[in-house]
């Protein structure tokens, strides 16, 4: 079982390349791993670990104006773009992976399985459904637009991520906030284009709860909801609606997590995850 990782590039539309850590065995399943909106490839490093000590061959995606991958040129930061990203990645696997995404990456992998129901084998969203709360969608873009000028120290990030989200302690040392931002003129910003929330009508126009009600219609990927019982992004009529739609979907409640189930939950997260891509995604070698 490989379990060495190493950051690897792939172009993807538009001349840019997009960055990942990649790691496992690639004869064996692959995982895609997709994070939310402003955050990083890092925020999957529990995940990742335990993924590749299963025995996956794991790409943990750095999305196109998040971390190390190229921002767009234009700054737009369309599903569609996000979703023919994903769609280039995968064409570089043998087979058909499973995709699990956050927030941002699981409305990317259901807009992308949409089109293409032969795209993966298995389908995981975490916290996220076609309609989401709009008071917990307006409390994060609230976040995200309210530090643009960053911030002077470490400590100064940790508070704001602290008031953010109270359920979750604060670390006594911020330096793992480093992976998160990045150090320009003597502050520290998020390490994402800021271009991402000048205007959020982009990622979810008028239309984007119908389209993606549409998608889920159409896919029969097994796919797997999991939920934070402390979201304020999911609510139960998200759910229900979003099972009218998908009547196989499978959901996995996560207590005491909020919308950052992983972070959040790392161990119960993983529980759920693992024990759903074992049904649908084994780990078995290729041919």
């Amino acid at each position: 079982m490989k379990t060495h990782t190493e950051t690897r590039r792939y172009p993807v539309p538009g001349g840019i390349t997009v960055s990942a850590d990649v790691g496992g065995d690639p004869s064996y399943p692959a995982v895609v791993l997709l994070h939310g909106g402003g955050q990083t490839r890092h925020s999957w490093q529990g995940a990742m670990n335990e993924l590749l000590r299963q025995g996956y061959h794991v790409i943990n995606l750095d999305a196109r104006g998040h971390g190390d991958s190229d921002w767009s040129p234009d700054g737009v930061y369309s599903l569609r773009l996000l979703a023919d990203d994903l769609r280039a990645v995968v064409a570089t696997l043998p087979g058909k992976p499973a995709l699990v995404g956050a927030s941002m990456g699981g409305i990317t992998l259901l807009h992308a399985a949409g089109q293409d129901h032969e795209l993966a084998s298995a389908l995981v969203l975490v916290d996220v459904v076609p309609r989401i709360d709009p008071v917990g969608s307006a409390k994060i873009i609230g976040f995200m637009v309210a530090h643009l000028d960053g911030f002077a120290t470490l400590d100064e990030a940790a508070d704001a991520v602290a008031a953010y989200n109270p359920h979750r302690p604060r670390p006594r040392d911020p330096s793992g906030l480093k992976k998160n931002l990045r150090l320009r003129d003597g502050r520290y910003y998020w390490h994402w284009d800021p271009r991402f929330v000048a205007d959020n009508r982009r990622l979810e126009p008028p239309e984007f709860v119908d389209a993606m009600l549409q998608a889920a219609g159409g896919i029969r990927t097994p796919t797997l909801l999991v939920r934070g019982m402390q979201s304020d992004i999911v609510s139960e009529a998200g759910v229900e609606e979003f099972r009218r739609h998908m009547p196989s979907l499978q959901v996995y409640d996560v207590h005491g997590a909020g919308h950052m189930v992983a972070g959040d939950k790392n161990d119960a997260f993983n529980k759920g995850v693992i024990e759903f891509l074992h049904r649908h995604h084994p780990v078995v070698p290729s041919a």
